[in-house]
């Protein structure tokens, strides 16, 4: 995914950018930067945090980074914030997103004279550079971020600083959020409204759709206002969210309770627990809500140890993931021996990790182990968010099965197996439930989930679930 912060302050920004940036920690997992200007000009920090999270690496920066205006962010990807020279002056940027048809758009600058682009390992180029080419062949940086973001197939948040101001604008489907904050003598921009809270700042606006403005210390400009259809991504709530975090008025940790209450009613009377757990740390508001509703109690049997290890999806290796997922969780035998489990993750992706905690739970004692997916099945890659390392959507389980049953016609049926009325749904979950080894398993309907969320199901995108764009 990633995140991004930015700060236009009469004074010097760096505290307020270096916390800001670090607040969004949780949204990726390779790379963390920060680029600001000030007296002298331009400077920039950019951080592998793999193996050391954001803060460690940049405590010395923060030392010797000075200025008034500062962007940054965390990268699952590529390196950024960029320093860009060009027709429009020099400026920094950092982006948020994805761009689907990436060789098309670099054909088309080929041929209109641009000669180079930096490669990253592996043969990629710097999406953030790209977008950077793109709003370069426009007359100015508000014409060029419209004309970047219409250009691109997939989703673009970004955060445009040169020596006089930030352009901070929202995904024109607000695929993402973009928030706004004020102190007195600044203003700032994030990806999470959370993150400026303990720095003294107050919420201003949520930009909507297509928005852009332009912040400087003394105000906020609207230079492009909102478009009227968004359709923000369903799974910053599921999943991503910070639970402090809210969008578009919704708190996450609120959703994730509503999720839990509904996930509950669908199961009274059809099952009954010993006690209620969430997967750590996501799956744990969704069991609080569970409880709440269902009045089984919410325990928590395993704990997860976090000191020591890196985020488990974070490696690129199927098998290290597995690994540091297993280690990281620590049984309370007491809580598991002889009892009836009902399980709640945010989703099943592959299968892979939850098939490993289900083991687990078994080999420590558990009589049964219902599990209950916050979301609904996940049918399709999404197209628009960084949303995983997947590179196929056979890695996700659900197409894993329905290409086992229905061989080379597996995509006439996948409306069929994401209507849980049909038959063929039924039998999708049946599969899983057998080759995971669940006691049960029944996923969050897509009519609770958005149910949860609370806002028009026009304005929330759901294509991982029914492949509607």
């Amino acid at each position: 995914m990633g995140g991004l912060f930015g700060v236009a302050s009469k004074t010097d920004c760096i505290m307020d950018l270096f916390y800001g940036v670090d607040y969004h920690s949780h949204l990726g997992t390779r790379r963390g930067g920060m680029a600001t200007h000030g007296a002298d000009g331009f400077c920039r920090s950019i951080h592998n945090i793999e193996n050391s999270p954001f803060r460690t690496k940049f405590e010395r920066d923060v030392e010797e980074l000075t200025g008034n205006l500062g962007i940054g962010c965390i990268s699952d990807y590529e390196p950024q914030p960029l320093l860009i020279q060009s027709h429009l002056g020099s400026f920094a940027i950092t982006t948020v997103g994805k761009i689907n048809n990436a060789d098309e758009l670099l054909n088309k600058i080929y041929e209109n004279g641009h000669s180079h682009f930096q490669e990253m390992s592996g043969g990629q180029i710097n999406a953030t550079e790209l977008v950077a080419a793109l709003i370069c062949k426009q007359d100015s940086f508000e014409n060029g971020i419209r004309y970047a973001q219409e250009a691109i197939d997939g989703s673009l948040t970004l955060l445009i600083m040169t020596k006089d101001g930030i352009y901070a604008a929202r995904d024109i489907y607000g695929r993402t959020p973009l928030v706004i904050g004020h102190r007195e003598g600044a203003y700032c921009a994030a990806f999470e409204n959370f993150s400026y809270i303990n720095l003294g700042y107050t919420d201003v606006k949520e930009l909507g759709p297509g928005e852009i403005v332009y912040i400087t210390p003394e105000s906020v400009e609207t230079l492009v206002p909102p478009r009227k259809k968004m359709k923000i991504c369903s799974f910053l709530w599921v999943y991503y969210g910070y639970p402090t975090s809210s969008y578009e008025g919704v708190n996450v940790e609120e959703m994730r309770y509503n999720c839990g209450a509904l996930l509950a009613k669908r199961d009274k009377g059809k099952v009954d627990p010993d006690i209620v757990a969430g997967v750590p740390d996501s799956g744990i508001a969704h069991a609080i809500g569970y409880a709440n509703e269902s009045g089984v109690p919410f325990a928590r049997p395993f704990i997860k140890y976090t000191p020591t290890w890196p985020r488990s999806f974070m490696p690129t290796d199927q098998r290290q993931r597995e690994l540091i997922a297993r280690m990281k969780l620590i049984p309370v035998h007491a809580l598991i021996k002889n009892k009836k489990l009902l399980l709640i993750d945010d989703s099943i992706v592959r299968g892979t990790q939850l098939r490993e905690t289900t083991e687990f739970l078994y080999q420590s004692g558990a009589k049964e182990v219902h599990v209950r997916p916050a979301c609904p099945p996940l049918l399709y890659g999404c197209k628009f968010l960084n949303f995983s390392r997947s590179k196929s959507e056979l890695d996700l389980i659900t197409r894993r099965v329905i290409l086992e049953r229905e061989g080379k016609d597996a995509e006439k049926y996948l409306e069929e197996y994401a209507d849980p009325n049909s038959e063929r749904y039924q039998a999708m979950l049946d599969e899983i439930c057998r080759i995971q080894n669940f006691t049960s398993l029944r996923y969050h309907r897509l009519d609770d989930l958005i149910k949860s969320i609370g806002i028009k199901p026009c304005d929330i995108c759901t294509y991982c679930f029914n492949g509607e764009e």
